[in-house]
């Protein structure tokens, strides 16, 4: 396994802290860590909500990424709290694929982090629309 998937896992799991924010509201089951274009990563939490407005891991990271200036991925990586990695939901594959609809189908993401297992967004979102 490439040495930047291990240092994706530490820095999602650096962040990963399950909590209440209110009654509503909770954080941090599930973190995220992207690389960029530009070899930088960028972190984030879900933030489950009781209506629609809550957002995934990989989404907050992505967020982050954009809040910094930068606009591309080459790789992503989630993970629950027991450290295993989790696939990115439709939501999240649908703002990659919009966010670089020339060169998604390269972003490289870890669905196994045991078994070291990485398929591309291309392969998990064939005939896309765009």
């Amino acid at each position: 396994m490439d040495k930047i998937w291990n240092e994706l896992h530490h820095a999602a799991m650096e962040v990963i802290k399950p909590r209440k924010v209110s009654d509503m509201i909770e954080a941090g089951g599930v973190a995220a860590a992207v690389e960029s274009e530009f070899g930088n990563i960028y972190v984030g939490v879900c933030v489950d909500t009781a209506c629609t407005l809550g957002v995934c891991a990989e989404r907050n990271a992505l967020f982050n990424m954009i809040t910094n200036g930068e606009n591309a991925i080459r790789r992503v990586l989630a993970v629950s709290s027991d450290g295993k990695a989790v696939p990115p939901c439709g939501a999240c594959r649908e703002f990659m694929v919009q966010l670089m609809p020339e060169n998604y189908r390269s972003v490289e993401i870890m669905l196994d982090y045991e078994s070291g297992k990485v398929v591309t967004l291309g392969s998990l979102t064939p005939e896309w629309w765009i």
